[in-house]
């Protein structure tokens, strides 16, 4: 009985043993599965922080504003980047204001060479008006303000005037090497600076000789060479450090003169009356030597016949 009543004891303590075993084994395999679960989750969040949002409501205010703080950090440099780019824009301005400037430049020089260019600007003008003129009369039978044949006789007599005031504009850019050279500006520079003063001229006044476009054409392409050697010589120090910008002001508005020129004539060109080329021209002048030396015979003859006549 003793033994049989211990046997059934031994094997009740046993099966509560086995019993609490179980039962502490159960909440411990539950809470593995839930940390695996959780950690899964956390795993397809995109943020640890938004996963411990997920898991603990109480942090989402931390979250919110570590995510305010981030994008405050990322429009400063927006925002900076805006002040720089409108700070170099002014910067590039002020660059371009300083190099056009015309303030070193001095008031006699500069209100003279200005007016000095007058001209040339008026001549364009007029050029392009009276082409226009020419162009109505063509189409319509008439001009507007004044008839064709006016506005092309107009036009024929301003040519000689816009080129010869070309032709001296050019000597006289030429002429202020030489009075540079005289006051030995910026040291002696010798032929260099002379040859300057000879070939201004050299082109210049030959253009007289061709026909109207091709003598502007010309003009253009010295003006622009003369800027190009004044500019030169302007950083070099033979000229005053003002003078390559006071060359480039005047070359621009007589470069635009003569394109304007250029764009009225190319309008006409159909309908204005074709003018004499260089050819034509000397050819009239052996011409009319030739007639000259053939009168001048004929009269000697004439004057042989009658001395005959009283013998």
């Amino acid at each position: 009985m003793y033994r049989s009543a211990a046997a059934r004891s031994l094997f009740r303590a046993a099966a509560s043993s086995n019993a609490s075993v179980a039962r502490s084994t159960l909440p411990r395999s539950v809470f593995k599965a839930q940390l695996t679960s959780s950690a899964r989750q956390s795993v397809r969040l995109t943020s640890p922080s938004l996963a411990l949002a997920a898991r603990k409501p109480v942090t989402t205010a931390l979250v919110r504003y570590a995510t305010t703080s981030t994008n405050a950090e990322r429009d400063e440099p927006v925002a900076e980047e805006d002040t720089d780019v409108m700070a170099g824009m002014k910067a590039e301005a002020k660059v371009i204001k300083d190099t056009f400037s015309l303030h070193d430049v001095p008031k006699e020089a500069l209100y003279l060479g200005m007016a000095g260019v007058v001209p040339y600007l008026v001549t364009s003008i007029d050029t392009a008006y009276l082409a226009w003129e020419i162009n109505n009369a063509a189409e319509t039978g008439d001009g507007v303000f004044i008839s064709g044949q006016t506005a092309e006789l107009m036009l024929h007599m301003l040519e000689p005037i816009q080129v010869g005031y070309g032709a001296v504009i050019l000597s006289f850019l030429g002429a202020i090497h030489w009075g540079l050279e005289w006051a030995g500006y910026g040291g002696k520079q010798g032929y260099r600076r002379y040859a300057a003063g000879v070939v201004a001229p050299a082109v210049a006044w030959p253009t007289l000789l061709l026909p109207v476009d091709y003598a502007l054409i010309t003009q253009f392409l010295a003006f622009n060479f003369l800027y190009y050697n004044d500019a030169r010589a302007a950083a070099r120090g033979a000229a005053p450090h003002w003078y390559g910008m006071y060359r480039f002001v005047l070359t621009f508005v007589v470069g635009a003169s003569i394109v304007l020129s250029l764009i009225g004539r190319e309008r006409i060109s159909q309908t204005l009356t074709s003018e004499h080329s260089i050819k034509d021209k000397i050819n009239a002048l052996l011409y009319l030597q030739q007639k000259e030396k053939e009168e001048k015979e004929a009269r000697l003859r004439e004057e042989a016949g009658a001395e005959k006549d009283e013998e």
